[in-house]
Formats: structure tokens, sequence, C-alpha cells
């Protein structure tokens, strides 16, 4: 049975190194998600505001596109589904997963601050039509929605001022070391 899954690993291109680093990536993600947050007053459904999304940008812009969509996917719809925010599972799952993808396609041809700071803000506009269209399914109510934005506007703005002037630094350092 090892040497099946060894060759079907090998077969996906995907090597142990880089399932260990999604699997560190998708836990950093859960981790900063979970115990690294502030619940909010304002919004309908109480709103949260987490430094998950630091590790999600770092992952996309070190490790590409794969790592950022798993790393979003997983490690935010694990959170949803572990903290009593089911509902939400499935709308995080593809809205982050699509934030990560998007980050780590911007950023993987293209290196810099400016690039860094694109590709978060792609992901930012992602995260607020995506949560807005989720939470108008979720309650029928079109309107209610608009008090999640400054959550999510912070959400993001917050993570961008810790991740953009640490990332090309650190991928450029992680990249010569792997």
């Amino acid at each position: 049975m090892q040497i099946t899954e060894a060759a079907a690993v090998k077969k996906s291109g995907i090597t142990t190194k880089e399932l260990v680093i999604d699997a560190m990536l998708i836990a950093l993600t859960y981790i900063f998600t979970a115990f690294v947050n502030l619940r909010l007053p304002i919004a309908a459904n109480g709103g949260l505001i987490h430094l998950g999304n630091v590790p999600l940008f770092l992952a996309a812009i070190i490790f590409g596109r794969r790592t950022g969509t798993l790393a979003g996917a997983f490690g935010m719809g694990l959170f949803d589904l572990l903290s009593g925010w089911y509902l939400w599972a499935p709308f995080t799952f593809v809205i982050v997963g699509l934030m990560g993808f998007t980050v780590g396609a911007v950023t993987e041809k293209h290196h810099g601050y400016g690039w860094n700071t694109l590709a978060i803000a792609a992901a930012c506009v992602i995260k607020v039509v995506g949560y807005y269209i989720a939470e108008g399914f979720i309650y029928g109510n079109w309107v209610a929605p608009v008090t999640s934005i400054p959550g999510n506007l912070v959400q993001i703005g917050v993570a961008a001022i810790i991740v953009i002037p640490i990332a090309e630094r650190l991928r450029i350092t992680i990249q010569r070391r792997l």
C-alpha cells in the first residue's frame, strides 16, 4: 500500500515537502483565524475580524496559487466548521480559496511590493463581494450585508499592513532555503 501511495504522490507531481508546507499553512491559517480574532457587535451576524489572512496571503505570495488556495479554503473553512459558523463554511471554502488562488496567481510571475499590493487588493474585492452575496443568500436580505463591509475592509487592511512590508523579503529568504 505504501508503494501505491508513493506512486500516486509522484504521479501528481506534488512532493512530500510541498504536502508538509501546504498542511502547515492550512494549520497556521486556521490558528490565526481561530485564536487571533475580535468579534464585532456591528454586523448582523456579529462579524469577526481575525488575522487568518496574514498566513493565507504569505502562503500565496511565497508558495503560489495552489498553496494559497488550499490554505484559504481549508484553513478558514475548517474554522467555520469547528467554531459554530457551519452555515458559512461552504461560502468561506469558495470565497477564501478564490482569494488565495488570486493572490498566488498574480504573485507567481510578478514579484515586488506593487504586485503584492495589487494581489491583496484583488483579494479584498473578492472578499467583500463574495461575503456580501453569501450573506444576502443566508439572510434573504440584500441590505443587511452592507454592515459587514467595514469589518471585511478592516480585516484585509490589517493583513495588508502586516504582509506587504515583509512578504517579498520573506519570499526571497524562503525560496533560497528550499
